[in-house]
């Protein structure tokens, strides 16, 4: 047979074959997608199981008009660039094929709208060779992706699709596994115009116990060992369950690297060792585990589906798991695959002893470096036997491992803060006089000033504070006093001129110490931005660290007042949240001593109006 080249749609239906295996792949793809543009808000509308209508609508960053049709094309993706993207991608999406493959085998409408575009523009396609139609469209800032008729255009693939029933199922699972992983993010999913799962967005533990609670039922949680397990780049963080809490078949893993769902031979393995000791081949642990690891010692680029990934160090990956998960069984008191006898008569114990720590690699492996050699005897597993708890008793999760200390501040950063409000050029320009600033700290805030400033009383005094003052104030106090990082869905490149890397090496500490993580290459004369500062997730960090590697700067007072300056705070129009503003701040003032409140205040003397009241 000759040789040929394959048609645009025909090996986009080839590729179709690979990555939409029925409507749940349909949804995960374009949900991970959504997460990829930054979105926090999800809605998943369903349709006759999928094989209909498949919508999913967010708020992301949206897809420019110039680029509404490159996204539809095979291989065009904005995740990766390079080999080296390629190497330590963070991304769930990379390889440029999904939208491409369903738009092959489905007719497909595209309707997106970026923050900078004053209208939003919409493109369909339905199988054909590439082509597509663009027109304006009605859309708020983010994308919709409507998927009709699945498989239209493929009669054999759609004669494989399950009962209506069936298919949603896949998909309301597919939703649970993603919400799971995504606690920031609400999702919201319909079938038949009904609404049937609602997760809104969980930041505290309690809020986050109560979405696995939803997912995973109350008695996982009530049976729920939570682990928090560390070894230098490894991270091993979420919940298992007490081998009590054993399922007949392995059908409650939810198992994540890096943010992303796996189903991995080796993590299956490992978790398995460590529950060796207390349950059959015939039972199975349950389980919600996170693991977070250098992008750089794992590879992702295995499977179409993305659902396989390769460790680097996979025995490393190996024993921790285990070892962390042992650790988390050892700590409860339990008796190991030993049923309870009736009428609670139990067999003496024995001299014999019982190890809690994991099975040994084999030889060929190499020794376990986690592996601690803890016995307990046998008496001591009799007198503290693990029964079941009552369904209306509360278990709640415990932690293990350990926690990392938070740095203190340095005494050259409290300095510096001092120098910056010590600055007369935002001082408030008032007519009122400005002596003694009082010695307490009991005061009421009265009313709002021009919407600028907030009148407080002390007694018989009265002081006016600046509210732009107090929100700049606040910033900078959470940037050194509260250093946490948030990783980004999309890693942010950048590639420096020699100017820009001489200064990237001055700056790389000030970045460091309010909570930026860079991955650098320093042949390339490139960063990769990771995780920035939870206080400034919201703004445009591309601009602001381009700004500031135009900049240079001695020390760290100097960095923060460059970064802050073109910062806008939100306008304070009501009473109330000037009097949260204040209570918060001096929260964070509280945490140190060189920075006053008291400092920000100008006394208003009304003694010349009250004289010209009593003439």
């Amino acid at each position: 047979m000759t040789i040929r080249i394959l048609s645009p749609q025909l090996a986009n239906q080839i590729a179709a074959g690979e990555v939409v295996e029925r409507p749940a792949s349909v949804v995960k793809e374009l949900v991970e997608n959504s997460l990829d543009a930054g979105a926090d808000k999800i809605q998943i509308d369903i349709e006759n199981g999928g094989a209909s209508l498949i919508r999913i609508r967010d708020n992301g960053i949206g897809i420019a008009k110039e680029e509404l049709a490159l996204a539809l094309a095979r291989h065009a993706t904005s995740k990766i660039a390079d080999l080296a993207d390629l190497e330590a991608i963070l991304s769930l999406g990379f390889r440029g094929e999904a939208l491409a493959s369903i738009s092959s085998v489905s007719r497909l409408t595209l309707t997106s709208r970026t923050a900078e575009q004053n209208e939003a523009w919409q493109v369909y396609a339905q199988g054909r060779d590439m082509e597509t139609t663009i027109q304006p469209a009605s859309h708020p800032v983010g994308t919709t992706v409507e998927v009709a008729n699945l498989f239209f255009n493929t009669p054999a693939r759609r004669k494989f699709l399950r009962s209506e029933k069936t298919e949603f199922s896949h998909i309301d699972e597919v939703i649970r596994r993603i919400a799971l992983a995504k606690f920031n993010i609400s999702f919201t999913l319909t079938h038949n115009g009904k609404v049937l799962r609602q997760y809104k967005s969980a930041v505290t533990n309690e809020q986050k116990l109560k979405r696995v609670a939803a997912i995973c039922g109350d008695d996982f949680i009530q049976n729920a060992l939570q682990i928090d397990w560390k070894h230098d780049d490894l991270h091993l963080s979420g919940w298992v369950a007490t081998p009590h809490f054993h399922r007949p078949q392995n059908d409650f893993n939810y198992c994540y690297v890096n943010g992303r769902m796996v189903r991995d031979k080796i993590i299956t393995h490992a978790i398995r060792q460590a529950y060796a000791d207390y349950l059959t081949n015939e039972q199975y642990p349950a389980f919600v585990l996170f693991i977070d690891l250098n992008p750089n010692d794992v590879d992702v680029n295995v499977h179409p589906t993305k659902h396989e990934v390769r460790f680097q160090q996979s025995r490393l990956v190996h024993d921790f798991i285990t070892q962390g998960i042992s650790n988390a069984l050892a700590s409860e008191p339990m008796p190991l695959n030993t049923p309870s006898t009736e009428y609670g008569v139990e067999e003496p114990a024995g001299a014999w002893e019982v190890s809690t720590q994991t099975k040994p690699n084999r030889s060929a492996a190499g020794q376990n470096i986690f592996a601690q050699p803890t016995v307990h005897s046998a008496n001591a597993y009799s007198e503290n036997r693990y029964h079941e708890p009552p369904k209306h008793q509360k278990n709640p999760p415990h932690f293990y491992g350990e926690t990392s200390p938070r740095e203190s501040i340095t005494p050259s950063v409290l300095k510096a803060h001092q120098a910056l409000w010590s600055d007369s050029s935002t001082t408030m320009q008032t007519s009122v006089t400005e002596v003694k600033k009082p010695h307490t700290n009991f005061l009421h805030a009265l009313a709002l000033i021009q919407h600028e400033a907030l009148l407080l009383q002390q007694e018989q005094r009265f002081y006016l504070l600046s509210l732009a003052r107090l929100q700049q104030l606040k910033q900078t106090l959470n940037l050194t006093l509260m250093p946490t990082s948030q990783p980004l869905l999309i890693p942010i490149i950048f590639r420096l001129s020699d100017a820009q890397w001489q200064a990237w090496r001055q700056q790389k500490a000030f970045f460091e110490q309010i909570g930026f993580v860079f991955m650098e290459e320093a042949a390339q004369y490139k960063i990769t931005l990771q995780k920035v500062s939870a206080h400034l997730r919201q703004q445009n960090l591309q601009h602001m660290i381009v700004s500031l590697l135009n900049q240079s700067f001695e020390n760290l007072p100097e960095f923060l007042t460059a970064l802050l300056a073109p910062l806008e705070s939100a306008p304070i129009t009501v009473l109330a949240d000037a009097v949260n503003l204040l209570t918060e701040t001096e929260q964070l003032l509280a945490k140190q001593q060189q920075i006053r409140l008291l400092d920000l205040l100008v006394e208003i003397d009304w003694q010349p109006y009250l004289t010209q009241l009593t003439r």
